[in-house]
């Protein structure tokens, strides 16, 4: 089927273009995402994704432009987001030591931790599990998967929700004290 056939095929939600486009293209995006070494992801997971958002949006396949570009635009845009969201994960040690530079009083650093295990007390429940495993138990998303039963993908966005959850809490934190001083 050439380009233009197949991508109408597909907006029509035809069962067969779909196979022949994740047979034909399977192998090529899994050597794409192989150059993206993750330690959350594995390529099978980046392709499959791609599939699955190609699927889903297929109403917007324009016919007029190739459908392996269309197709690795996808994939690329999903690791893309993948890396920036990994990448907005903090680490609250380098949090800790600001403060301590700021004020080397041992009694404003132990509040501060006993306010950070506050947060940490908020999360629901798996959250704080995974969270406090991975940040302070410094374990890899693999152990945790392993511990939990949850895939690795489930870790990391628990991790990135609680790590977001926490940032809130101490930037209000912080914009409350600041409003003190």
């Amino acid at each position: 089927m050439d380009n233009k056939k197949l991508i109408l095929s597909l907006k029509k939600g035809n069962e067969a273009a779909f196979k022949e486009v994740y047979f034909r293209y399977y192998d090529k995006l899994i050597h794409l995402t192989k150059r993206f070494n993750d330690s959350v992801l594995t390529p099978e997971d980046f392709v499959q994704e791609s599939f699955l958002r190609l699927y889903n949006k297929r109403e917007l396949l324009n016919e007029d432009i190739l459908l392996d570009k269309q197709l690795f635009t996808i994939c690329k845009n999903i690791i893309i987001n993948h890396l920036n969201r990994e990448n907005k994960i903090i680490q609250l040690d380098p949090t800790l030591d600001r403060i301590e530079e700021k004020e080397p009083d041992l009694d404003i650093t132990e509040d501060r931790k006993e306010k950070l295990y506050a947060f940490i007390n908020q999360l629901p429940e798996q959250q704080q599990k995974i969270f406090t495993l991975h940040k302070l138990e410094n374990l890899s998303y693999k152990e945790i998967a392993e511990i939990t039963e949850l895939s690795e993908k489930t870790i990391a966005n628990h991790i990135y929700l609680a790590t977001k959850f926490i940032r809130k809490k101490i930037t209000e934190l912080e914009n409350v004290t600041e409003l003190y001083n």
